[in-house]
């Protein structure tokens, strides 16, 4: 494709996929002020109501990203990113208890299963070799300032007109992204032999599988991290009600906007000194960081603000790099289905995260008590210095 083409594709999936993550985070942005005490959830049913969006992305993407192996991943796009801003104004619509939301929410979950990764095949699938890398850190970057404005939006818009139209105004994001597959050129992938969902040549492959499973812990870490961000904040604004602190909403939306130059970083210090090795230096300060938040939790905002903000560089900062790495060790004939395992891997760590903060916060003495932040964040803490572990397995890979 000649550059002009390139870049132009590229900037119009960004923008698609800022329009497609608009429902992302749609429940952890409201549910403190409104879906909790309106459903009268605990934390760990709260936990797992944002956690369905993952656990139906998780059940649906084996098969979705599968078949970019079959058929052109812009048709698997254009019906994905349809069926999420469809769901999404159906949690608007008819949601009306936690049962209701659980089940509608993941819906929308599934739904974006057909949009992320399968958007990711339709974007490389139209790129040179050397395009790649760079232009993957875009599109997952675009993701995370997808879920920035999705804070921004949600929170505006249900303290304005009520929680239901955070729901019907962000679900009509996902339609940007539909216009954007429909004008693709049709682009056929390689011929696969084999079953549809035959995952034994992506396991032998350990040099992808180690980047899938670091990006599983990574995941597991972010997801937890955006769920009970605004619920965190709430408890530190309780805790300082004389200060003239940033509210939920400005916290949330900064913590998301540095996540682009953030991944675009991780990035470039991967070029410079190698994946493996600049991923697991991110992810142990990552660790790090998310403990030093927990054991602070109860002094002063202002030092924990300014944590908070670099927690959100660090934990977005191998982002990129993980999907560049994988997909860089991705076996041609194999790449839906790749992609597919990276992607199970990834949103079933992220389901898991917000039920276990949700639990951790509810064992250790609820939102309301330091410790059971510093509970929460230890968990965090652990789950993301998995990655490093699984990185080992490339060691003796090509970078």
């Amino acid at each position: 494709m000649k550059t002009l083409q390139a870049k132009a594709l590229i900037w119009a999936m960004c923008i698609g996929q800022i329009g497609n993550v608009l429902p992302n985070v749609v429940v952890p942005a409201v549910m403190v002020q409104y879906l909790i005490p309106l459903w009268g959830m605990t934390n760990t049913q709260a936990g797992l109501l944002a956690s369905a969006y993952a656990a139906g992305y998780m059940l649906a993407v084996p098969f979705l990203s599968s078949l970019t192996d079959r058929y052109d991943a812009r048709r698997i796009l254009l019906l994905g990113s349809l069926c999420s801003g469809l769901s999404t104004l159906a949690f608007a619509l008819f949601a009306s208890s936690w049962l209701t939301g659980v089940f509608i929410w993941g819906l929308a979950g599934a739904s974006f299963a057909g949009a992320y990764m399968p958007g990711l095949r339709a974007l490389t699938d139209r790129l040179e070799t050397a395009d790649a890398s760079r232009s993957i850190t875009l599109y997952t970057a675009s993701y995370s300032m997808g879920v920035g404005f999705s804070f921004l939006v949600s929170q505006l818009v249900a303290d304005a007109y009520g929680w239901r139209w955070s729901f019907g105004i962000t679900g009509l994001g996902p339609f940007i992204m539909a216009f954007v597959a429909w004008r693709m050129k049709p682009v056929l992938p390689i011929p696969k032999e084999g079953h549809l969902l035959d995952v034994r040549p992506v396991l032998r492959n350990r040099p992808a599988m180690a980047y899938i499973l670091s990006y599983g812990a990574h995941c597991f870490e972010l997801y937890g991290f955006r769920t009970w961000l605004v619920a965190f904040w709430t408890f530190v604004i309780s805790r300082h009600q004389g200060d003239s602190l940033p509210n939920a909403m400005t916290v949330s939306f900064l913590a998301s906007l540095l996540a682009m130059p953030a991944s675009i970083l991780g990035n470039e210090l991967s070029l410079r000194f190698g994946r493996a090795s600049a991923i697991s230096w991110i992810q142990v300060i990552s660790a790090l960081t998310a403990l030093s938040i927990g054991v602070l939790a109860g002094g002063s905002a202002w030092v924990i603000l300014v944590l908070i903000l670099v927690y959100a560089v660090t934990v977005l900062a191998d982002s990129g790099s993980l999907t560049a790495g994988m997909m860089s060790y991705a076996q041609p004939q194999f790449k839906g289905l790749t992609l597919a395992m990276h992607s199970t891997v990834g949103f079933g760590l992220s389901a898991l995260s917000g039920w276990m903060v949700g639990l951790a916060l509810d064992s250790h003495g609820g939102t309301q008590d330091p410790q059971a932040w510093l509970a929460a964040f230890g968990v965090l803490a652990a789950g993301v210095m998995l990655g490093p572990l699984a990185l080992r397995l490339s060691r003796n890979s090509r970078p």
